[in-house]
């Protein structure tokens, strides 16, 4: 683990965190799944490009799956 895997880990997981806070303040499941995904994925993502590009698309999952 080195510099940039842990910082893109602290941010993707503080997104995480917004995302979930947003969910359960209004109910929406979608938002509140993605940000708990958010939160737990930087622990089995060990290579830096990996993670950023999970971490994008799990951002992207709230504007594209309307539940």
């Amino acid at each position: 683990m080195n510099a940039s895997t842990l910082l893109w880990g602290m941010l993707f997981g503080s997104i995480g965190l917004g995302y979930f806070i947003y969910g359960k303040k209004q109910q929406a499941m979608v938002p509140l799944l993605s940000g708990v995904a958010l939160m737990v994925f930087p622990y089995f993502v060990s290579g830096t490009a990996w993670l950023v590009i999970i971490g994008i698309a799990l951002m992207a999952v709230p504007y594209f799956v309307k539940v």
